[in-house]
């Protein structure tokens, strides 16, 4: 079976790896649209969790070209990349953007998915 996220392990805290991911998205490109603290959110109404947050990120260029193609990708956009701790451990976590090939087969995204994929994963790699 094909995979269709990434997980990899962090060195850093659980804010570090946040900052990091911001940090290393705006340095390849991407905009941070906007971080979601969802462990805040979920213990704001009753439901406490570990840490986790929610990095939105975005390229004009490749949204644009994607969304060309077929503008029912805007379901899978923008690219999330969660942050979270797991037993006192960070975790960065991400769908790979080469699985919306599989949801949209009809767009011809493949070569652009494959360009996002290896941008996104980067920013990982740095950020841990």
């Amino acid at each position: 079976m094909k995979r269709f996220e990434i997980t990899v392990k962090s060195e850093k805290s659980f804010d570090q790896a946040v900052s990091a991911i911001e940090e290393k998205a705006a340095e390849k490109g991407f905009r941070v649209l906007h971080t979601h603290d969802v462990a805040k959110t979920l213990t704001e109404k009753g439901f406490a969790r570990e840490p986790l947050k929610i990095v939105e990120i975005c390229n004009a260029k490749y949204a644009s070209q994607v969304l060309e193609k077929d503008v029912r990708i805007a379901l899978m956009l923008p690219c999330p990349i969660s942050i979270y701790e797991q037993k006192g451990e960070t975790f960065i976590s991400t769908m790979l953007p080469t699985a919306i090939v599989d949801f949209f087969p009809e767009a011809g995204i493949e070569t652009l998915a494959s360009d996002v994929e290896r941008i996104v994963l980067d920013i990982i790699n740095l950020a841990k």
